[in-house]
């Protein structure tokens, strides 16, 4: 079965700053960013896939008057380890209200739960019932 979600386009207040912030973070899941006049985006390997045919999945855009929403976007990692790698990492960034998941989903579900500068909600999660295969080119585990 394909995958429905084609990409995601978020708004941010201020795109060099988010830019960063997300280049950070996304480049540990193996995404490769693209930067356009208006915009800013990241490829992230699609299951099976090479990077090279991988679309632009993940965008973010400047809205000045972004106010953020209750919608949280999930990333997959590929294993437990990468997700308490990502915490870690999230937490040298400074980056707010982390929180980590050890269960509460269930036992196959384990996920580090945070917000961007700008409010956006966002995860990184392995989840047993749906594993991530070949998304990124490196389990921090390791």
């Amino acid at each position: 079965m394909p995958l429905i979600l084609d990409h995601v386009d978020l708004r941010v207040r201020d795109r060099a700053a988010a830019t960063a912030f997300y280049d950070s973070f996304l480049s540990l899941l193996g995404a490769v960013k693209r930067e356009g006049a208006e915009f800013t985006t990241w490829r992230i390997r699609p299951p099976g896939g090479a990077i090279e045919d991988a679309p632009d999945n993940f965008g973010i855009v400047e809205d000045r008057g972004h106010v953020p929403g209750a919608v949280r976007i999930a990333f997959k990692a590929p294993s437990r380890g990468t997700v308490d790698a990502i915490a870690a990492i999230l937490l040298s960034l400074g980056v707010s209200n982390v929180e980590m998941d050890y269960g509460i989903y269930g036992d196959d579900y384990y996920g580090v739960f945070f917000e961007d500068a700008d409010g956006n909600r966002l995860e990184v999660c392995v989840n047993g019932q749906h594993p991530a295969t070949a998304i990124a080119p490196f389990d921090l585990e390791a």
